[in-house]
C-alpha cells in the first residue's frame, strides 16, 4: 500500500475512535466514574506517546532547538485558539457532566465546540502522518495513543452534548466529519513533509507534542480528575505505563 494511503487510512482509524466513543455514549448511559477513569488513562497514554514518540525523537532528529521552539509554537497557538474557542462557548467541550451551554444558552456554541473538538485531534493525526516519514511506518505507540486517547474523549464530550440536548445528527456529523479529516490531516502532515529537511520535521513534530500537552492540561484532565481524585494519578500512571511498553515491544 502506498505511504500517502496508509497515511490516510491510519488517520482515519485513529479518528474513527471518536465515533466509537461518542456511540457508545449515545447508546448507553456511561457513569461519570467510568468516563473519569477512561479519560485518565488517555491523558496518561498520551502524555507518555509524547515525551517518548514526539519530543524526544524530535530531538534525536533535527536537534534540540528546533524542538523547543517548535514546542513552545504548538503550546502558544493552542492556548491562543482554544482560548478564543472557549469565550464563543467550547471551553467545557470534553466534559461528561452538565457543563456544556446548550444553543439556547450560547449560540454558536455548537460550531465552536465542533472546532474545538477538530482542533484537539488536528496535531495527533499529523504526528501520525509525520511518522511515516521518519520510522518508515506508523508509530505501533503513538497509534494506539491517538485511538486509546480518542475513545474517553468521545465518551465524554458525547455525554456532555447529550445533557446539553444537542440532536444525534449533531453530534454523530461532528464526530464522523472529524474522523475524516483526522485522516486528511495525517495524509498533510505527510505530503506536505515528505521531502522536508529534518529541522523543519523535528519543528512540526514538537509544535504538535506543544499543543496536545496544552490540551491534555486545558481539557482532558479536568475530566480526568472530575470524579476520581484518589484514583486519577493511579489510573493515567498505568496509561503511561502502557503507552511505554507499546513503544519498547515496537522498537
Amino acid at each position: 500500500m502506498p505511504m500517502w494511503m496508509q497515511a490516510l487510512m491510519w488517520g482515519t482509524i485513529a479518528g474513527g475512535a471518536l465515533v466509537l466513543g461518542s456511540a457508545l455514549s449515545w447508546k448507553w448511559s456511561i457513569p461519570p466514574k467510568i468516563v473519569s477513569s477512561v479519560m485518565s488513562f488517555g491523558a496518561g497514554v498520551l502524555i507518555s506517546a509524547l515525551a517518548f514518540d514526539l519530543v524526544d525523537e524530535a530531538a534525536s532528529g533535527g536537534g534540540l532547538w528546533p524542538t523547543v521552539f517548535g514546542f513552545l509554537a504548538g503550546a502558544v497557538v493552542y492556548v491562543g485558539a482554544n482560548f478564543l474557542l472557549a469565550r464563543r462557548g467550547a471551553k467545557h467541550r470534553k466534559r461528561s457532566g452538565g457543563h456544556q451551554p446548550s444553543e439556547a444558552e450560547s449560540p454558536g456554541s455548537g460550531t465552536a465546540i465542533a472546532v474545538g473538538a477538530l482542533l484537539d485531534g488536528i496535531p495527533e493525526s499529523v504526528v501520525l502522518g509525520l511518522g511515516l516519514i521518519t520510522g518508515g511506518g506508523v508509530s505501533p505507540a503513538m497509534l494506539a495513543a491517538v485511538f486509546i486517547s480518542n475513545v474517553p474523549e468521545g465518551l465524554s464530550s458525547t455525554a456532555g452534548m447529550k445533557k446539553s440536548g444537542r440532536s444525534a445528527a449533531y453530534v454523530f456529523g461532528v464526530w464522523g466529519g472529524i474522523a475524516v479529516l483526522c485522516g486528511i490531516a495525517s495524509l498533510v502532515g505527510y505530503s506536505a513533509l515528505e521531502n522536508a529537511p529534518a529541522g523543519v520535521i523535528a519543528f512540526i513534530t514538537a509544535t504538535a507534542a506543544g499543543a496536545i500537552l496544552a490540551m491534555l492540561a486545558d481539557t482532558m484532565i479536568p475530566e480526568a480528575f472530575e470524579e476520581h481524585h484518589l484514583l486519577s494519578g493511579l489510573i493515567a500512571s498505568l496509561g503511561f505505563l502502557t503507552a511505554f511498553t507499546i513503544s519498547e515491544l515496537g522498537g
